[in-house]
């Protein structure tokens, strides 16, 4: 046990070679690590001598990684993410407040009802932020932010809510009233937004595209709410539908199911939130049950 600990370089040296070898400069990783430029290089000299192999090819203005150098390099990023994050996993105490900004849909139709289990599961206080319609964009800041789109985010922590798909869904008494048994006759309601429109939905179903909606709404909360009043046919989110769907409030017309491949994501940076908590609250929300 002794020995293999012996023969480990020391970590301040390993992390003069990773910041070193990440940003091409000794000045730059100086820098980052909060040393001076020689200070830099006469650590990695010191590992050098220690592995006893060259890991930089040093020229006049420029050094690059030799073929040790690049082949070690992933190893020591692996480990030392490794470390970084079971660290934090395990030892970190965590914010005492979360802020989570959503869409209005997003927080009425899936974060309100899984909020109580966020609260108990992360240990914080919870303070949720909505933003307007066209209001995507998603910043690395310290707000835990849940938006729409196709992924790889510039985030440390995502991972989608569910998996998008749309299906026609009304009241019970809009079907009760009609004076057809052919759903495609009722009158429509369009949600505006990113996700695929009637005629998306019509196209590839082979469905008639008519009649139009006569009616636009520009949440997915506002359309299914006008779906429930009775006010025409949803093309609703499933997942987003599904409490509704359950209690009877809201009933599915057919056996399409149009799948999107863009979704809600829940994206998160380590300033905004520990990795026990993210746990946590990805577990939460990620929940199909509440």
């Amino acid at each position: 046990m002794e020995e293999s600990s012996q023969s480990l370089p020391p970590l301040e040296w390993v992390r003069a070679f990773e910041a070193t070898a990440r940003l091409g400069s000794f000045t730059a990783a100086a820098n980052e690590i909060g040393l001076t430029q020689p200070a830099v290089s006469q650590r990695i000299g010191l590992l050098e001598k220690h592995l006893n192999t060259q890991l930089f090819l040093r020229q006049a203005r420029t050094i690059s990684l030799t073929v040790d150098g690049e082949t070690w390099l992933p190893y020591v990023q692996a480990a030392l993410r490794g470390l970084s994050e079971s660290s934090e996993l395990l030892f970190a105490s965590g914010k005492n407040r979360l802020t989570i900004s959503a869409s209005q849909s997003v927080i009425s139709l899936w974060l309100l009802p899984r909020l109580a289990r966020v609260h108990a599961d992360t240990g914080a206080q919870i303070s949720v932020q909505s933003y307007i319609l066209g209001g995507q964009t998603a910043t690395t800041d310290n707000t835990i932010q849940i938006r729409y789109g196709s992924g790889n985010w510039p985030h440390h922590y995502q991972i989608p809510l569910f998996t998008e798909a749309l299906t026609p869904v009304c009241a019970p008494s809009l079907l009760e009233e009609a004076e057809t048994d052919d759903w495609t006759s009722l009158p429509r309601l369009a949600c505006t937004g990113p996700r695929p429109d009637w005629s998306s939905f019509t196209q590839r179903f082979a469905l008639p595209s008519t009649p139009m909606p006569q009616i636009r709404i520009d949440t997915m909360d506002g359309t299914i709410k006008a779906a429930k009043a009775g006010l025409g046919v949803a093309l609703g989110s499933l997942p987003l539908c599904l409490s509704d769907l359950q209690s009877g409030a809201l009933v599915r017309l057919g056996e399409h199911i149009f799948d999107h491949s863009e979704t809600y994501w829940l994206l998160a940076t380590r300033s905004a939130i520990s990795r026990r908590q993210w746990e946590s609250l990805s577990s939460a929300l990620t929940s199909t049950e509440i």
